[in-house]
């Protein structure tokens, strides 16, 4: 209802005294215990709790340390895999890494001038010609920077001739030999010979020679890499045998001594081009190791290692058996997952999505229950159920696993189909409505997709069966509406198991009968596990189902039959108190089950000290009249705590016991208040200094529409037994003179009635109590004889029955109309 702020403010002041740790109703600061310990800190701490329990509960090896095992030691118990996972295959990744190794080709470096040697033949035999024609160099000679002096002595000394010698060979790179210079010498250091040389080593240098020919031909099978080093090109050579090695180059030169004899036309020169180029060839082809070895280990590295997959619940490890290297291997790469960072990110990640998925639903009000302010206890229940269905869907998982395991003929899938999920959605249905269950439904749905393997079809299928099983308990009165509820569950999760099967392409297998058993079953069992806690959540949350209040509304429940007997007039105003509430509430789309029932038991606190409400008071003694105001003030404001305590006793349940708690709110005992006041006027003469707030219910106000309700029709039913004539107009008239009574004094404010919601309920008001104050027609009664004898003249005997009536009619409206001091004592 729309109030000003001054009125919130007064009503709160009029309100329980403030109490440490409570909000300033002016300032609307909040204390630090408020802040850490409220009732909303309640709740954050409660979603942050049932988040961490689940993500823990996803990843439970999180708090555990895996043993290690070693080679050769005893399995303890068997070992499944957690989760799907790669493990390297060493023997395999080290045995393709070898035969890359060693298919690597040799590389070997190809000189084929061997140092641009026709090049250093030309300058050698012009150096050996210089020499002869005593010039200082031929042409196109290298300036072999000679000293001046020893250049005008060379030809004169014998230094000189050794000097051109040692240079001759040097250029050549062999060993000096007298001999051959001198021959060379004397014939002039001729060109012929010059070319004949060439001639005999060029072409063997291009085919190449080998130093070791013997660990060349190794390398036959996969050939070698010949690598130019001029040109840096690399060919690849199989045919290993178009090489030289040392000796086979000089034999093949040597081969060659005819037909230089025969070119040169002097056997001493061809023998002496066969010596020169024998002495002149050497290997021109070297086995380049630190290039094989680099190129080997880039083929090496090359190889990428090789994996096998391990499936999620696949053995790694029975109890009893001794490790072996494979299974080593497997239970290693294992608890690297378990005791590593990743598990240790998994947890917070999962916690901390878990949390905004929960959070948001409860900042947009989809968790809040049948009223608007929805407590720690009603998330309580809520985690509660939801830890409990994931714990169930936990368990339910292992069993489908291990019973799959045993049969070839179906997977876990068809048996996935008979988890309960729905059972947490018809609980919450039961207790704080289909708006809630809705919500639940999706994190429980999403909860359970992650344990089946996260595919969105079970999501669907999840959500949709909790869905129908929250509708279908949604006015639940009987017992038997579980089964009903589960029946349906059960014929749409058929409906649903067939297709995901036919998307999974086992449509026409045996596995598609299997999961329809199993989804029907799923669906019975739903009911059942609803049915059978339904009991266990009432007792431990103090909840009241439906079905609890039509027990409660049987008359012949011992409390009523008890206030029956101790306080009649109190069972009878209660009883129409209910007739009231049970015909209004359904307007006001509150629970009419509950506000009956509530009405009903509103009272019970009167039975303690039962002659002090005037409703009771048959024998016309008012035990009050002797007692001080606030004495009877205290016994009023008493039945409410005594009720209480009642209720609790024989466990009512906690909607119950609030409405009897706040059913008179913190109204106003005026009757006795006027009379205190009253009282201390007469005695000292003054403006009486009584408070108020001694005369005042402890309250709390009502909360709810229900107990709003109550309020009304409690303090409605009371005031019409002062109507002399209750006639429709009387009855309307004071219906509208309480409501608008107990609306300004502020009782209303913390309930959710509306402006609205008080019309309605004054409108059903007049109508069931002009219903019970109808009037009936007079009945003719036999004329006695002395009424005969008291005929009047004319003789007409109704003439005396009208001035009677109008008579006692007239009586009565001198009697004090509307009087409302019974207000003060119901």
């Amino acid at each position: 209802m729309g109030k000003s702020g001054k009125g919130k403010i007064k009503s709160a002041r009029k309100g329980r005294p403030h109490k440490k740790g409570d909000a300033d109703p002016l300032s609307g600061r909040k204390s630090v215990k408020s802040k850490w310990f409220g009732e909303e800190a309640k709740k954050w701490y409660i979603l942050v709790g049932v988040s961490l329990i689940i993500s823990i509960l996803l990843f439970p090896k999180f708090l555990t340390r895996p043993k290690v095992y070693r080679m050769g030691d005893v399995a303890e118990r068997d070992i499944k895999a957690s989760r799907e996972f790669l493990v390297e295959n060493r023997d395999l990744t080290a045995r393709k890494r070898q035969e890359a190794v060693k298919s690597v080709p040799a590389i070997y470096d190809f000189d084929p001038t061997l140092g641009d040697l026709p090049r250093r033949i030309r300058n050698a035999f012009a150096k050996g010609r210089e020499y002869v024609a005593g010039a200082h160099l031929i042409p196109g000679t290298p300036d072999l920077d000679i000293p001046a002096k020893a250049e005008e002595e060379m030809n004169t000394q014998p230094a000189a001739i050794e000097l051109y010698r040692d240079q001759f060979f040097e250029i050549l790179e062999i060993a000096p030999d007298d001999e051959m210079f001198n021959l060379l010498g004397e014939e002039g250091f001729p060109v012929s010979v010059e070319e004949a040389v060439i001639e005999l080593i060029s072409p063997i240098l291009e085919k190449g020679v080998v130093g070791n020919k013997l660990m060349l031909m190794k390398q036959s099978g996969k050939g070698i890499i010949l690598h130019n080093i001029h040109t840096e090109r690399e060919v690849k050579v199989t045919n290993l045998d178009r090489f030289y090695d040392l000796k086979g180059a000089q034999s093949s030169i040597k081969g060659h001594a005819r037909s230089l004899k025969k070119g040169l036309g002097s056997k001493k020169m061809a023998n002496l081009c066969i010596t020169l180029a024998t002495e002149l060839i050497k290997p021109n082809l070297t086995f380049n190791q630190r290039a094989t070895e680099l190129r080997k280990e880039l083929a090496k590295q090359s190889v990428k290692p090789f994996y096998f997959k391990v499936k999620k619940g696949e053995m790694l490890v029975r109890e009893g058996e001794r490790i072996t290297s494979e299974q080593l291997l497997k239970l290693s790469e294992q608890n690297k997952f378990l005791k590593g960072n990743e598990m240790l990110g998994r947890v917070p990640g999962m916690a901390v999505l878990i949390g905004f998925l929960i959070s948001s639903l409860y900042l947009v009000g989809l968790l809040s229950g049948r009223s608007a302010k929805t407590g720690a206890k009603d998330l309580l229940f809520n985690a509660v159920t939801l830890v409990a269905i994931f714990l169930l869907v936990m368990a339910s998982n292992f069993i489908c696993e291990e019973t799959a395991r045993g049969f070839p003929y179906f997977t876990s899938r068809a048996l996935v189909f008979a988890m309960p999920v729905a059972s947490g959605a018809m609980l919450i249905s039961v207790f704080q409505g289909i708006g809630v269950a809705a919500s639940f439904s999706l994190i429980v749905s999403v909860l359970s997709c992650l344990l089946v393997g996260g595919h969105v079809e079970f999501f669907i299928y999840f959500f949709i069966g909790s869905l129908v099983g929250a509708h279908g308990v949604r006015d639940c009165r009987e017992r038997g509406v579980f089964i009903r509820a589960a029946l349906k569950v059960g014929m749409v999760n058929m409906i649903m198991a067939l297709s995901i099967e036919a998307i999974c392409g086992s449509f026409y297998t045996l596995e598609a009968l299997i999961s329809l058993a199993s989804a029907f079953a799923g669906g019975i069992l739903t009911g059942v596990i609803a049915t059978g806690t339904l009991p266990l959540i009432e007792m431990s949350f103090g909840y009241t189902s439906d079905i609890k209040l039509l027990e409660l509304a049987n008359l012949d429940q011992p409390l009523l039959r008890e206030l029956m007997v101790q306080a009649p007039g109190t069972h009878h105003h209660s009883v129409i108190v209910g007739n009231m509430v049970e015909a209004t509430a359904k307007a006001i789309h509150a629970n009419p089950l509950l506000a009956k029932v509530a009405a009903y038991y509103h009272d019970i606190g009167k039975m303690s000290k039962p002659l002090y409400f005037i409703e009771n008071q048959m024998d016309g003694v008012n035990r009050h009249e002797k007692l001080a105001p606030s004495m009877s003030s205290l016994i009023l404001t008493s039945h409410v705590k005594d009720g209480v305590e009642l209720a609790r006793e024989h466990k009512l349940g906690k909607e119950i016991i609030d409405i009897i708690e706040q059913h008179h709110g913190t109204s106003l005992i005026s009757y006795f208040y006027e009379k205190a006041r009253d009282n201390v006027e007469k005695k000292s003469g003054k403006r009486p200094q009584v408070k108020e707030e001694d005369f005042r219910y402890p309250g709390p106000k009502p909360q709810t529409k229900e107990a709003g309700l109550v309020m009304l029709a409690d303090v409605v039913e009371a005031a019409s037994k002062t109507l002399v004539e209750p006639t429709a107009a009387r009855i309307q008239g004071m219906v509208q003179k309480i409501i608008n009574k107990v609306f300004s004094d502020g009782q209303l404010d913390e309930c959710e009635l509306t402006l609205k919601d008080l019309h309605e309920i004054a409108k059903s008001f007049n109508k069931t109590l002009s219903a019970m104050y109808h009037h009936r027609i007079d009945y003719p009664e036999p004329v006695s004889t002395n009424a005969q004898s008291r005929k009047p003249e004319n003789g007409d005997t109704d003439q005396l029955s009208t001035s009677d009536s109008r008579s006692k009619r007239s009586q009565d409206k001198k009697e004090p109309g509307e009087s409302l001091k019974r207000l003060g004592l119901s």
